[in-house]
């Protein structure tokens, strides 16, 4: 299946603005929109009035074409497929609100989770809601994927981008091929990947094999497939970058015809004009500032071949939707020091959101105001053992408690909610406890305040996320030192594979 070309792909169309309204408009006439109806959340302005943009970009693995057959594999009995198919690959593609730095985080296949309520609007398809497999919310439809998504990490989805087998083909041939390079010799028997040791340019279902290669690379689970997915990809964005890549016109054509019949994509990005101003969004970022992250996971332990949130994770939504990077300005992996303000001396030093849990009461005569600001500060990052209670009694006034020694993290709350010093008491007690006034009857940032998130806490964010960023050209795909592949019968590791089918043709070939 493909990955998250839905990037890159964008970045051609900003060239074909002047190529003629003919063109235009048969650019328009590819693309194929649905709605999301809502179900990704909404995105919250920064001080400047700038917001972020979140795209989930997802690979389907329906065969719902001949063409896709043929690549896919799997129709000899069932033949051309309807339906939908399953997201075997999904990337929530995070643009930063002054459009200075980018995430793209990958959500392992098999991840288990709760699907949210949905019904497709092409199909009819509809379920009440069930746990399950991520991946397999996407049998209804693209805005069920998302709401799972949005669902399981709290990161607000405004746009969705979907190719199937054929797309990843149609959009590798028309850049002319895409360099990458593997660890060692590999052999894929599932996939069908083929490659000797060392670099080499991909195209149509070289492409497609190297993609969906899972028993090829690290641990020969999906896991080690998104790693690979992410060279892939930044090798497609170093290139639409690269110098002389979109000055051809020939080129230019064939790149935004590809590139807009491949996608399936929500109504938001419906039109050449909306693709061209997403492509100058992304166009902005340099390649050093964008972290390609994997969300990081457990084994589930009720199946030894599926997955859970890990820790990390939540930090890493956390970061995410409180769009903060993952890289210093310089482009290097930040680390929790260094994405806060150096403390004055003597100061304590500040501690990370995650490691933080408050008891929020609320002491106004409006329902649901603890719950609300609980899942404001948990949604920044802040520890899930956040509770909430009603306050023994009505206040007129918000007070945040904190016990001995817990002054800083009583700070790094406040910071978060836009309350002052003049909020914070020392108390007798432990733990922190946030007593919400009628001087705050509404809103998650205090009245007249303005509200910061609390400072990333970068490190655990990448810890176990396998974190890179799109520059990073030298790096090659980690060949599985496992007996992963089958061969004629015979367990082998992949190198060994390739060394035993020295009759076929490699996929560059």
């Amino acid at each position: 299946m493909l990955k998250g070309l839905g990037i890159g792909l964008s970045v051609v169309i900003v060239v074909t603005a002047g190529a003629g309204w003919w063109f235009y408009e048969h650019l328009n006439g590819n693309i194929h929109s649905l709605s999301l109806d809502g179900k990704g959340g909404t995105e919250k302005a920064d001080a400047f009035g700038r917001t972020p943009i979140n795209i989930l970009v997802m690979g389907s693995d329906g065969r719902t074409s001949a063409e896709d057959c043929k690549l896919g594999g799997g129709c000899s009995k069932t033949g051309v497929q309807s339906g939908e198919g399953n997201a075997d690959v999904e990337m929530v593609v995070h643009i930063s609100a002054d459009r200075s730095n980018a995430t793209v985080m990958s959500i392992p296949r098999d991840t288990m989770t709760q699907v949210p309520a949905c019904k497709d609007s092409e199909s009819g398809q509809s379920t009440p809601g069930y746990y399950g497999q991520i991946n397999s919310a996407l049998s209804y439809g693209p805005a069920c994927q998302v709401a799972t998504v949005h669902q399981l990490t709290g990161i607000p989805i405004d746009h969705f981008v979907k190719l199937d087998f054929s797309g990843v083909v149609k959009m590798s041939d028309a850049v002319g091929g895409v360099p990458v390079c593997v660890s060692d010799d590999v052999y894929d028997t599932y996939s069908h990947l083929k490659l000797s040791k060392g670099t080499h340019t991909l195209k149509g279902e070289g492409a497609l094999e190297f993609v969906r290669s899972r028993h090829g690379f690290g641990d020969g689970s999906d896991l080690g497939r998104t790693t690979t997915q992410h060279i892939f990809l930044s090798a497609m964005i170093r290139k639409f970058k690269s110098a002389g890549t979109l000055t051809d016109p020939t080129a230019v054509y064939g790149l935004a015809d590809a590139a807009t019949k491949a996608l399936t994509v929500d109504d938001g990005l419906d039109s050449v004009n909306k693709l061209i101003s997403l492509a100058s969004d992304m166009n902005k970022v340099p390649t050093k500032r964008m972290t390609f992250t994997t969300m990081q996971t457990a084994s589930d332990p009720n199946n030894k071949d599926r997955v859970v949130v890990g820790p990390g994770a939540r930090t890493l939504f956390a970061t995410i939707a409180g769009d903060q990077s993952l890289t210093t300005g310089s482009g290097q992996k930040a680390a929790a020091a260094s994405a806060t303000a150096k403390p004055a001396a003597g100061a304590a030093p500040p501690v990370p959101a995650a490691q933080i849990a408050v008891t929020v009461e609320n002491g106004t005569a409006v329902t649901g105001r603890a719950s609300d600001i609980a899942a404001a500060l948990t949604g920044q990052g802040f520890s899930t053992a956040t509770t909430t209670a009603n306050a023994p009694s009505p206040a007129t006034r918000t007070t945040l408690t904190y016990g001995t020694g817990q002054k800083a993290q009583a700070q790094t709350a406040a910071k978060a909610l836009g309350l002052s010093p003049a909020h914070l008491e020392q108390g007798t007690g432990t733990g922190l406890t946030l007593v919400i006034g009628s001087d705050w009857p509404s809103g998650t940032s205090f009245p007249g305040a303005t509200s910061q998130p609390a400072p990333a806490d970068t490190k655990t964010a990448v810890g176990g996320a396998h974190a890179s960023t799109a520059d990073q050209a030298k790096t090659c795909a980690k060949v599985s030192p496992y007996k992963t592949v089958n061969l004629d019968g015979v367990p082998m590791t992949p190198s060994q594979a390739y060394t035993a089918a020295r009759g076929k043709p490699d996929s560059d070939t």
